[in-house]
């Protein structure tokens, strides 16, 4: 076997293995009979306690009884994050008459530079629902490892005294159930009627409808 049919094939069997993953990461990979956890159910979200942009210490367990919309990105980021909770206000005001069921979230990456009161003037810009949420370091760690969120401040080891710096990172808008357990995810290129669309029929079923 040649050199480059050899040098074909391991880039393949990698391919194949960062795929597989990713499937298994978010549960859509059987293991077994199961999908990743031993309920068959996605192993994203989990506890966390971080503090709202009323500077309001919050805790998941606040937010238990209805869906939440969760999206972590941060305030400076160009584009990706405003499209994102742009699709989540269209999203909400489609079906406004309903959406006291929703509570939306934007937690952000980006603690030190995203201070609660930061957070308040950013979020005008949309819809009046979406509540931020910051903390420590270490909080928002911990919530995106829950979330299986990745983000990493972009070239922090190259100058640590830019303030200007980007955030790379997941995109990616959770939808939880009324007891916190994934139900599914969009991206921020997801139509808003389709989110909305979604959010219909999570209503309905929690309505027993």
């Amino acid at each position: 076997m040649s050199v480059k049919i050899l040098r074909y094939l391991a880039i393949f069997i990698s391919l194949g293995i960062v795929g597989v993953l990713i499937a298994t990461q978010f549960g859509f990979l059987k293991v077994g009979n199961l999908t990743r956890g031993s309920t068959g159910i996605a192993k994203i979200g989990g506890p966390f306690q971080l503090t709202d942009h009323h500077d309001q210490l919050r805790t998941d367990a606040d937010f238990k009884g209805r869906l939440m919309l969760i999206y972590f990105g941060y305030t400076s980021c160009p584009d990706v994050c405003p499209t994102g909770l742009q699709v989540m206000s269209s999203a909400l005001e489609e079906i406004d008459s309903k959406n006291k069921l929703i509570q939306p979230l934007f937690i952000t990456i980006d603690p030190e530079r995203d201070t609660s009161s930061h957070l308040k003037e950013y979020l005008s810009n949309f819809h009046p629902s979406i509540l931020g949420m910051t903390g420590t370091t270490s909080q928002i760690k911990n919530a995106a490892k829950a979330f299986r969120v990745y983000f990493r401040k972009n070239g922090e080891e190259k100058d640590k005294t830019n303030d200007n710096y980007l955030m790379d990172h997941s995109s990616i808008i959770f939808l939880m159930d009324r007891k916190g357990s994934y139900l599914t995810h969009f991206s921020h290129q997801t139509q808003p009627s389709k989110l909305a669309a979604a959010l219909r029929e999570r209503i309905r079923a929690s309505n027993g409808k």
